[in-house]
């Protein structure tokens, strides 16, 4: 199996002069799921080459023996320097697609051209498709078939508003995931803040903040194996 993990290419947090990106963990601990699994990974971001990290993702209390395996690791160190550009990717090239979060993609995955068909094409083809934590937010412009927000119906889930109170951005980011999916017609729900929450609908999964992302990654890859793909 090939997986195709998508990174922000962003790296400004509003005009807050802070930086911002993807977050550590939201990476880290799929990688190791899919290879574990014997996936092959392809990472790839907007602008190609080394993506933004959020500084803040790789300070001490939010290391993981995941996130520090990856610092470690030669082989996914140099993926991560190295990023395919999202406009070169085939939108049929994968079995599947990984979507980490971060405040990065609020900002460009959102908007990006790229990224929606990239989204449209996976899901109208049959393959699975999982975002966590900010990443949902870059389903706001994706549509279905009848041109109808693809999230409309759907059962999905994504950073809490009060997951971003709680990091005093709730007036930095450009929009409130929670707020977005909801408007869209999504059927969002939530678990308590920081908690581990996935939510499956079909071929889409979502998973609300950086706990959820391992498990985010091995309910993607059950529906895989069980011919979600």
């Amino acid at each position: 199996m090939k997986v195709l993990i998508v990174l922000t290419s962003h790296d400004e947090l509003g005009d807050t002069g802070r930086k911002t990106g993807f977050w550590l963990e939201e990476l880290a601990a799929p990688y190791y799921r899919f290879k574990e699994a014997g996936w092959e990974v392809v990472l790839a971001s907007p602008w190609g080459g080394r993506p933004p990290l959020d500084p803040k993702s790789n300070e001490p209390g939010f290391q993981t023996d995941q996130t520090r395996r990856f610092d470690a690791d030669p082989e996914a160190t140099a993926a991560l320097a190295d990023t395919v550009r999202l406009d070169s990717v085939p939108a049929d090239g994968f079995d599947t697609v990984f979507y980490p979060g971060g405040h990065g993609p609020l900002w460009d995955l959102a908007e990006d051209a790229d990224s929606v068909r990239l989204i449209e094409t996976t899901l109208r083809s049959g393959r699975p498709l999982a975002l966590v934590c900010h990443a949902p937010g870059v389903l706001r412009h994706a549509v279905d078939e009848d041109g109808m927000p693809l999230v409309r119906g759907r059962r999905v889930t994504g950073f809490a508003n009060s997951e971003e109170e709680a990091v005093q951005l709730t007036e930095v980011v450009p929009f409130l995931v929670e707020d977005e999916l909801k408007g869209l017609g999504g059927i969002y729900s939530k678990a308590g803040d920081w908690e581990p929450y996935v939510v499956e609908d079909g071929l889409l999964i979502t998973g609300q903040n950086p706990a959820s992302s391992a498990p985010a990654a091995d309910a993607l890859i059950k529906l895989v194996n069980t011919g979600g793909a």
